[in-house]
């Protein structure tokens, strides 16, 4: 759920290399399991109390796809999704597309629904696929598409990687790319309990209303949280990124 930074702005720092942070997802003894299964809930909740129609889902820094792949995989709504995941990291991003072809999302079993597999250029295989995986940055919005605004917003792995700066930019344009009513689900660790507060105020000034939280008795390293768009989006303002990696 986590993407490298843009390599050409960010060459002189050292970042984190994301591929064997992910192997951590499959020890059932690692946080980042229950932060997962947290998402995942939320994700569900969403896609349970979506009004009848398409539902765009744009995740950004999207990884392996862990969050959306196996709950779109089985969930009565499928059919319904045009998703776009957007990773920065060509080999992470090839993860989501295998997994998006074994749950059948691609398109090539017969579903209804739109979009594409793909890299930078749209290009991939199958036709009328739901889940389009496109190698980019995240932060940029020329990848977004028609995917935005989104009945469902995904910015996990992002707002723990970024300055405070860049957090309150993101959730501010947050409010143009996410639908009337739609959903967006984020994620931080609560190392400082005074930055949590501080980002639901962005969330609410920026048009949002609080869903739910994540059980406070989990281990500080994991918080995740939902808001509710409450205002008509507009379109973005500008071409901007939302935000840089920092590690």
């Amino acid at each position: 759920m986590d993407a490298i930074v843009d390599q050409g702005e960010e060459s002189a720092r050292e970042l984190r290399d994301w591929k064997d942070w992910f192997a951590a997802y499959d020890d059932p003894e690692s946080p980042l399991v229950k932060r997962l299964a947290a998402v995942q809930q939320g994700i569900r909740r969403a896609l349970d109390e979506a009004p009848s129609g398409v539902i765009n889902v744009l995740s950004l820094c999207a990884g392996e796809g862990r969050d959306l792949i196996p709950v779109l995989a089985d969930h009565p709504r499928r059919a319904d999704v045009r998703a776009r995941l957007i990773e920065f990291d060509p080999v992470i991003a090839q993860k989501a597309r295998d997994a998006v072809a074994a749950a059948g999302l691609d398109g090539t079993d017969g579903t209804d629904g739109i979009g594409g597999v793909g890299g930078l250029d749209g290009a991939g295989g199958g036709t009328g696929a739901i889940v389009d995986v496109m190698t980019g940055d995240a932060a940029d919005p020329a990848l977004f598409g028609d995917y935005a605004p989104a009945r469902l917003l995904l910015l996990c792995g992002i707002f723990g990687n970024i300055t405070e700066a860049d957090i309150q930019n993101t959730v501010t344009r947050a409010a143009h790319l996410t639908a009337l009513g739609g959903t967006a689900i984020w994620t931080r660790h609560r190392h400082d309990p005074a930055v949590i507060p501080r980002i639901h105020g962005w969330f609410g000034d920026a048009g949002f209303s609080g869903l739910w939280e994540s059980d406070t008795d989990l281990p500080t390293v994991i918080y995740v949280a939902a808001n509710r768009q409450e205002r008509e989006p507009t379109p973005l303002p500008d071409d901007r990124k939302l935000f840089t990696f920092v590690r």
